[in-house]
């Protein structure tokens, strides 16, 4: 069974909504597995079901506008229906600045979190050496 994330107000159930008797695991205790947590555990925490800040299709070329908000603000958005944190959007435009236009281009092909999946990449490729 996967881990879960224990309800905020009712200690008894997890966010999804399972009875906390039937829980074997709760996220926090084993956080290095934090990506097989529960699906319906993020997407029922009430920062995944507000609304989003943004919404840009593949080609929008006004999410690096979007992104370089979340850095000035210091405050991360929702773009699409996926929360992106200011350190994500930091890495994204750090690498979008550094790109030819032609790379920039296919990127925007892309949809957002893909996007910015993409710099994350990038970033960690490029960075690795660093943190040997």
């Amino acid at each position: 069974m996967s881990s879960h994330i224990r309800h905020p107000h009712d200690v008894r159930q997890s966010v999804c909504g399972l009875p906390a008797g039937d829980v074997l695991r709760w996220e926090t205790e084993d956080p290095s597995r934090i990506d097989h947590t529960c699906e319906d555990c993020y997407t029922l925490q009430p920062e995944a079901q507000r609304p989003d800040d943004a919404t840009h299709p593949p080609g929008d070329a006004t999410l690096i506008d979007t992104l370089r908000r979340i850095i000035a603000d210091h405050q991360h958005a929702k773009i699409d229906g996926v929360i992106v944190d200011v350190w994500s959007a930091s890495v994204t435009i750090l690498i979008w600045d550094r790109l030819r236009d032609d790379k920039r281009q296919k990127l925007l092909t892309l949809p957002s979190h893909e996007l910015i999946l993409r710099c994350i990449a990038i970033y960690t490729h490029l960075t690795k050496n660093d943190r040997a």
